[in-house]
């Protein structure tokens, strides 16, 4: 059985009690809600830098909406039947 390394981290008070309170409800432990939680952040940012790095390859290839498209997707979202719907 491969080992898994172990990473220690220095939490707040506040932010190990919550976390064990967390753990506890999950009936899991510190250590797997804690793996969790990073996997999901890691996942998010991620993606976020990988979209990020995509836009800009598209801005340096000059890939832009035209003035046309961006008028026609403002008027969509801004006509007085979509205003009406946010009441």
């Amino acid at each position: 059985m491969a080992t898994i390394p172990v990473v220690t981290v220095r939490l707040e008070p506040e932010l190990r009690e919550r976390l064990d309170r967390l753990a506890k409800a999950q009936r899991r432990s510190r250590s797997y809600v804690a793996t969790e939680a990073i996997r999901e952040y890691l996942k998010v940012n991620e993606w976020q830098i990988l979209e990020t790095r995509k836009a800009l390859a598209e801005a340096d290839r000059d890939e832009f909406a035209s003035p046309e498209d961006v008028r026609r997707v403002l008027k969509k979202w801004t006509s007085p039947k979509r205003r009406g719907r946010a009441r």
